[in-house]
């Protein structure tokens, strides 16, 4: 198995808008697809951090409207499943008032599944003319583990075979060293590459986007105009990347290329090591390795803190590849300098919240991009926080396995929490 090009393929793809919602939206469509005439009532569970990533942030193609229910309504109307995560370019004016209607009618609802753990999306449907569709996503923001019409089991991954599974290379990923990651990447082939450009330049047309919007990029750039801030190569960076995540919290109808199934961790793992190797003169095709390295430590600091962890991913997860990745720049495979820099990100923003998608997400970004260079830096010159320190293990592996146990075991009451509060405010 290839590990990388697994990575590629079920955790790096385009996504327009915050990939909660959009798939409490792609889980509407698969299930409206099934049925023969309209929807009358649909009934949406999800689990906690999918509830809270959709509560506050925009849904493209609204007009700046927000939620995990409205999202779930347009995918109902579009039905469209090959659109995938870009399901929301298929909506407009007309489909959104529609939406908003079965809303206020109180045909779509939708609730936390507190048991379950996990990314977890379940919509049971039924039609006008008697039709009963359930539909469950889980594990991943597109695997479809159940889907069933009139009780017929069209689907099941529990009990079929499917060599498409998409757990299956996380399992290989778990087991793998950082040897093993920085060896993958090396052995990146041309089509790994193009797909990795592609990414690149997604990202930055949302930055330009976000160029426009008066939001954190834009505070950051009057730092520098009032003489607060110089602009150097982290400032231009923390602008860059504040601007991308400025525009998909702002719900443009723009595609960003995710990295670990999350946008926002797609700007910080492809566009921190992308600045920051352009400014140094790195060659571009060393500098797409290690983007390709950046997705792979992304994706193997997920598989310990979860899916949709209670700490911030576009911060420290992203962060833990970016900063890899730029010392993997300019002292190629070196692991001593590596685990350092990798060591002195998590110390730094290792106990950073998650608290849903919103605009603050951008802060947190910047944050991130920050921290992955200073952390670079310090490691590629020998300096970083070692065992003798807090939670750091003796391995960056072990470090990053800390960090799992402290947000899978002694965080666990965290996201319910946070849930909590945001259910008290929107009452």
């Amino acid at each position: 198995m290839n590990i990388l090009k697994e990575v590629l393929k079920h955790q790096v793809y385009p996504a327009m808008g915050c990939t909660e919602p959009v798939s409490v939206a792609l889980c509407a469509a698969y299930a409206a697809a099934e049925l023969t005439g309209k929807v009358s009532h649909a009934h949406f569970r999800l689990d906690a951090g999918t509830y809270k990533n959709g509560c506050g942030v925009r849904i493209p193609n609204t007009d700046g409207e927000k939620g995990n229910l409205l999202a779930a309504a347009m995918g109902l109307l579009i039905a469209r499943p090959d659109l995938q995560m870009e399901i929301l370019s298929g909506a407009d004016k007309e489909l959104l008032q529609k939406a908003k209607e079965l809303v206020e009618e109180k045909k779509v609802i939708l609730e936390v599944a507190a048991q379950k753990q996990g990314f977890y999306i379940e919509a049971d449907l039924q039609g006008e003319n008697g039709d009963k569709v359930l539909c469950v996503i889980s594990g991943s923001h597109t695997h479809v583990t159940y889907l069933s019409k009139n009780g017929k089991v069209l689907r099941d991954s529990q009990v079929q075979e499917d060599k498409a599974d998409a757990h299956t290379f996380k399992e290989e990923l778990k087991k793998a060293t950082l040897a093993d990651l920085i060896a993958w990447a090396d052995n990146a082939d041309g089509e790994d590459l193009t797909y990795i450009k592609k990414g690149v330049e997604m990202n930055l047309k949302a930055a330009e986007l976000g160029q426009a919007l008066q939001k954190v990029g834009f505070y950051i750039k009057e730092l520098v105009r009032k003489r607060l801030l110089h602009m150097d190569l982290i400032t231009s960076t923390k602008i860059l990347t504040a601007c991308a995540a400025d525009a998909r919290m702002d719900g443009q109808a723009v595609p960003v290329m995710s990295s670990g199934e999350s946008g926002n961790q797609g700007v910080v793992t492809i566009l921190v090591p992308w600045k920051v190797g352009k400014e140094m003169e790195v060659p571009e095709e060393k500098i797409l390795k290690s983007i390709a390295l950046s997705h792979l430590l992304n994706g193997y600091v997920k598989v310990f803190t979860g899916e949709l962890a209670p700490i911030c991913g576009c911060a420290i997860a992203a962060g833990v590849g970016a900063t890899a990745a730029i010392v993997y720049q300019q002292r190629d495979g070196n692991i001593p300098a590596m685990t350092l820099a990798i060591n002195n990100i998590i110390s730094d923003i290792g106990g950073m919240l998650c608290d849903g998608a919103k605009s603050g997400c951008a802060l947190k970004v910047v944050s991130s991009a920050d921290a992955a260079i200073r952390s670079a830096f310090m490691g590629i010159n020998d300096y970083g926080i070692t065992e003798v320190e807090g939670f750091v293990g003796r391995s960056a592996e072990e470090t990053i396995q800390n960090l799992g146990n402290i947000s899978t075991v002694g965080m666990r009451a965290v996201d319910p929490m946070i849930v909590g509060i945001m259910q008290e405010k929107m009452k």
